[in-house]
């Protein structure tokens, strides 16, 4: 899932959306000082469905924390949640994203769209040129080849064919021992 892209999840310090307390039942967010929101109202923001929460300014300017948890001047704090089903699901998948565990399956996942993500690039992958499954079964085991000999001479010439990714071939390398 995407992060938070909130001023205050974006800089890592301050009150982020998960430092408030949802209570689905009753329609209120409580915030980290123990104040609770003025207004719940389910909205659309660019064709999706949210619910739009906010503080009033006379509850957020007084407060000694103002500075971490808000930005607006003329306003009081505002939050924008997903329906519960989403929301709860989405905070969730945040929450399982910093497990080594999960880390460690999207490792595999990341190496394993790198090469089709090269294949696509390279050999045009999308599209085949023959009909029928085995003149097209013989079209990808040719590309397959073709990338492997692309990877295979990048490996041997010392050339990065993605300077931000280390390949699995070259985590192979050997180095001679004495």
């Amino acid at each position: 899932m995407l992060a938070d892209t909130s001023p205050q999840a974006r800089t890592g310090h301050g009150y982020d959306r998960t430092a408030f307390t949802v209570d689905w039942d009753t329609h209120t967010v409580t915030c980290p000082q123990g104040k609770t929101n003025t207004r719940w109202k389910p909205a659309t923001q660019r064709g999706t469905d949210v619910i739009v929460v906010n503080y009033t300014t006379a509850t957020c300017q007084p407060c000694p924390v103002k500075t971490q948890c808000t930005t607006a001047t003329r306003h009081g704090r505002q939050l924008t949640l997903r329906p519960q089903p989403l929301q709860q699901a989405l905070d969730t998948a945040r929450a399982e994203q910093t497990t080594p565990q999960w880390q460690a399956r999207y490792t595999r996942r990341a190496g394993i769209e790198a090469t089709i993500a090269q294949a696509t690039k390279t050999t045009h992958t999308r599209r085949t040129r023959y009909r029928g499954l085995a003149k097209t079964h013989l079209d990808h085991n040719i590309k397959a080849t073709a990338l492997n000999l692309i990877r295979l001479d990048a490996w041997y010439n010392g050339h990065t064919l993605n300077p931000r990714h280390t390949s699995h071939l070259s985590r192979l390398h050997l180095t001679p021992t004495a």
